[in-house]
């Protein structure tokens, strides 16, 4: 059975740059930048036949490319913080494509996610980590607004079943109608 999720996978410099943000802070397990990405929508271990009608239904979709921002850091869990994350500003187009993803995960025959589309990118997955610790690096990080950056794709993933985590391996990549913001162009704007 794989476990399969759809995201967004990060220009690769911005990858590289919030990895480069990683501090020593007891129990976590920071995320490798080549991993890093906005899940759209999770469909865990999941049969083949099933997997196999997600995949068909995800390349019907079909939205607009548009560009994104991430902003801000967070933390997951408060008082037992399970998840570093940096956010992601608010986009109708973002919710759309979540909301296409949706659909075709209910086409597939899976339940609808519980937990709701919720976008952020994992920086570190956190364990037995002190809320005061997770306190301080969020501090330490400061504010954050990354340059605007192009999603002309997203992606089908697959992880360890049963596990999950990284690394991850992208099972097929579905291109978004049109695009033309340039990718490269993310540099950092953050200030302290």
């Amino acid at each position: 059975m794989p476990r399969l999720f759809t995201a967004i996978a990060l220009p690769e410099q911005l990858a590289d740059y919030l990895a480069d943000l990683a501090m020593p802070l007891a129990g976590a397990r920071w995320v490798e930048p080549q991993d890093m990405h906005i899940t759209l929508r999770f469909a865990g271990d999941i049969d083949n036949p099933t997997a196999n009608e997600f995949h068909a239904s995800l390349a019907t979709i079909d939205e607009p490319a548009f560009t994104l921002r991430l902003s801000g850091f967070g933390a997951f869990g408060g008082q037992q913080p399970r998840t570093l994350w940096a956010g992601v500003e608010d986009s109708p187009w973002l919710e759309g494509l979540a909301r296409a993803n949706e659909r075709a995960a209910r086409v597939a025959g899976l339940k609808q996610d519980k937990h709701g589309f919720k976008p952020h990118v994992t920086l570190a997955r956190l364990r037995g980590t002190r809320p005061e610790a997770v306190a301080r690096v969020l501090q330490e990080l400061g504010a954050y607004r990354s340059k605007p950056f192009s999603v002309e794709s997203f992606g089908l993933y697959s992880s360890r079943p049963k596990v999950g985590g990284g690394p991850y391996v992208i099972e097929d990549s579905f291109s978004l109608r049109g695009g033309s913001a340039d990718a490269s162009d993310w540099a950092d704007e953050r200030s302290r």
